[in-house]
């Protein structure tokens, strides 16, 4: 039978919420499961039984006594647990992109490059109501489920389509920031100063050098000031009897950020 101890995180007593009802994590060690609340589930360590009422902070147990710790979905574990349609953005460099546009509650964001929606997630976590595209309609049928998954249906509207078709139409909305995660950004770019507000960020993110480059020199041409480009890297550390290093693994690049802004 599976036994639940502790206070959780919910008063006793209210009514359901939609955050009753959002997936938990399991974890144990260095594994982790992903579960609904009232649902089985089979592991090599035995049968798990989630109650419908499990909290944050209770402890679940198999039928062979093997404990698991719930803990509740976090912004970092979106890019481990959405379903995937491609390389997601990682951690560290949307928070770079939410640090140096400032993006916080009330802000509208134009996002465009869904993919697995783990941007449009977090941003949307941060408190911003985003727009975003997704030409492959089935990506942004993932990305449907993801959002929901990630408790931001409400926040974040995923559209189906060329965002580059939809400009004419967009440009009365007059959005706080554009982020934008496609080789077609430059375009894009060039419009920044129709779709944003006075002093509203763009964030570009690209793989490759050269789409970089046109990014940056459309940004100049229709004068968005403070344009800087960095190059989104770490290392991790290493510590151990001998010593402290950097890791040897390879080098932690993941690709270019460009930001800019409309005045």
């Amino acid at each position: 039978m599976t036994r639940v101890s502790g206070d959780g995180d919910g008063a006793d007593g209210d009514a359901e919420t939609d955050s009753d009802r959002m997936p938990v994590l399991l974890v144990r060690g260095d594994r982790e499961f992903l579960v609904e609340p009232g649902d089985e589930m089979g592991t090599d360590l035995g049968v798990l039984e989630v109650p419908e009422d499990v909290q944050s902070g209770d402890t679940v147990e198999t039928h062979l006594d093997e404990e698991f710790q719930v803990r509740r979905l976090r912004g970092p574990d979106l890019f481990h647990h959405f379903e995937r349609t491609g390389a997601p953005m990682v951690p560290r460099d949307i928070g770079l992109v939410i640090g140096e546009t400032g993006i916080a509650g009330g802000d509208r964001v134009l996002d465009a490059g869904t993919g697995t929606g783990v941007l449009a997630a977090m941003m949307a976590r941060a408190g911003a109501e985003v727009v975003t595209y997704e030409r492959d309609a089935d990506f942004a049928d993932v990305a449907r489920e993801n959002m929901a998954l990630g408790g931001v249906s409400d926040a974040v509207d995923v559209r189906t389509g060329d965002v580059t078709e939809q400009i004419e139409d967009l440009e009365s909305s007059s959005f706080d920031v554009m982020t934008l995660d496609t080789g077609d950004a430059a375009t894009m770019v060039a419009h920044a100063p129709d779709l944003l507000v006075d002093g509203g960020f763009v964030a570009v993110y690209s793989p490759f050098i050269e789409s970089t480059r046109e990014v940056v020199e459309a940004a100049h041409e229709v004068g968005l000031s403070n344009v800087t480009t960095r190059e989104t890297i770490q290392r991790e550390m290493q510590f151990d009897d001998r010593g402290s290093r950097p890791s040897t693994a390879p080098v932690g690049h993941t690709g270019y950020l460009t930001i800019g802004r409309n005045e």
